[in-house]
């Protein structure tokens, strides 16, 4: 899914001409599926005033008028992109739920770093801890920041907070596991706008790792140890160790596909044949021969599962799990935040965010060029120092052996 076809903001107060064309400019600019705005001042919208600034009438809307037009918002969607299912608002929020998205708003930080220049309150702290409680109740995740690291500025610059983000659900990562938000430039209002953006860039062959599950599995050693032995290569010792490995990768991959095959598709299929059995035993009409199947699918089902929770557990490095936990949903939430967390999302290079890949292998490696090269005027010189050392009746006296009256005298 590239930016052109799912897009998410969310800003501040459309009122005003400057500001109506700011909002249909980033609209058309992004192609925004689900556009979210707060302090509209508005206390009421209408189909064409939502039409003129989605650019067509293939919107749809939820506005909440707030107390006289204080605290609005308003949440806008295109109808050919996003399936409107249902909504909820209140003072200072609209949850619209659909096919893709659920938009809240909040006015809340997760800590006291996110908000500069303003004045401390008791109630922050527990503000803070209400916020991110509300987050994990309700398994939800934050998408990795691209840009400034505050959203929101006052109009005299003393004070800055990070006040809008973007949380979305689990089955959202699913979909779309490379989404993350972009800081707009703040033009013509005190917040910034976010950009959500799933941009899948070809960072070359990914690197081979095994799975603990396939050590497990019946043949899996047999199999690499006779693939390796029938291996032929020519060079040097490394270079042969190379080769093989790389040809391992290989036949490992086709055994994987073919042999190991597809852990939920072999789990629905073995689920499915038991309860054809159990519909059979309903209705007395199950031999021998098939309650003994049936038997052998429960305990294939048993191992299935083990394997899937090796290779959840594998991923998300949660080591300290006990075998036999089979919190999946832990573990697939511990796997996507570490994956966002520890990805590369790119570098800024003179001043401009660049997300490329030969862009960004290159200025690491300058970076690391530049970080461990090594000069003459920064190496040690040991040359007019001058070391204690032992005299060589030191040394004969350490090496010598114990007399029996030392020993005696040690005892």
């Amino acid at each position: 899914m590239g930016c052109h076809d799912n897009c998410k903001f969310e800003h501040k107060r459309a009122g005003g001409g400057t500001k109506a064309r700011y909002l249909k400019h980033i609209i058309a600019r992004e192609g925004a599926v689900f556009v979210c705005l707060q302090e509209t001042k508005a206390v009421q919208f209408s189909d064409a005033r939502c039409y003129s600034l989605w650019g067509d009438n293939k919107a749809g809307w939820v506005h909440y008028e707030g107390d006289n037009g204080g605290g609005s918002l308003l949440s806008l969607w295109h109808t050919d992109a996003f399936i409107y299912d249902s909504h909820i608002m209140g003072k200072g929020f609209i949850a619209v739920s659909g096919q893709h998205v659920k938009a809240n708003y909040f006015n809340a930080v997760r800590s006291p770093g996110e908000r500069k220049g303003t004045k401390e309150r008791g109630s922050q702290l527990s503000e803070i801890r209400e916020f991110n409680r509300f987050i994990d109740a309700n398994l939800l995740i934050e998408l990795p920041f691209v840009g400034k690291s505050f959203t929101w500025f006052s109009s005299n610059g003393k004070a800055k907070s990070r006040l809008d983000r973007i949380l979305v659900s689990e089955e959202w990562m699913q979909v779309w596991p490379s989404c993350k938000q972009y800081v707009q430039r703040r033009e013509v209002f005190d917040h910034c706008a976010l950009v959500v953006k799933s941009v899948d860039k070809d960072w070359g062959p990914k690197p081979f790792r095994t799975i603990d599950a396939w050590l497990v599995e019946k043949g899996f050693m047999e199999m690499v140890k006779d693939r390796w032995n029938a291996y032929v290569v020519q060079g040097s010792s490394f270079t042969k160790v190379k080769d093989k490995l790389k040809r391992l990768k290989g036949d490992l991959k086709i055994w994987n596909k073919d042999i190991f095959g597809n852990l939920e598709s072999t789990k629905k299929r073995i689920l499915q044949e038991i309860e054809d059995y159990v519909c059979q035993d309903c209705n007395d009409n199950l031999l021998v021969c098939d309650r003994m199947k049936r038997f052998e699918l429960v305990g294939q089902r048993k191992e299935v599962d083990n394997k899937l929770e090796s290779l959840m557990r594998q991923k998300s490095r949660v080591s300290w799990l006990k075998n036999g936990d089979s919190c999946t949903k832990f573990f697939y939430s511990s796997l996507k935040w570490r994956r966002s967390r520890n990805q590369v999302k790119g570098v800024e290079v003179g001043g401009l965010w660049c997300e490329e890949p030969s862009t960004v292998r290159a200025e690491a490696r300058r970076w690391f060029d530049n970080r461990f090269r090594a000069t003459r005027d920064l190496r040690v010189r040991l040359d007019a120092v001058e070391f204690k050392s032992l005299s060589l009746q030191d040394n004969l006296r350490l090496i010598e052996g114990f007399s029996e009256t030392e020993v005696r005298d040690a005892m």
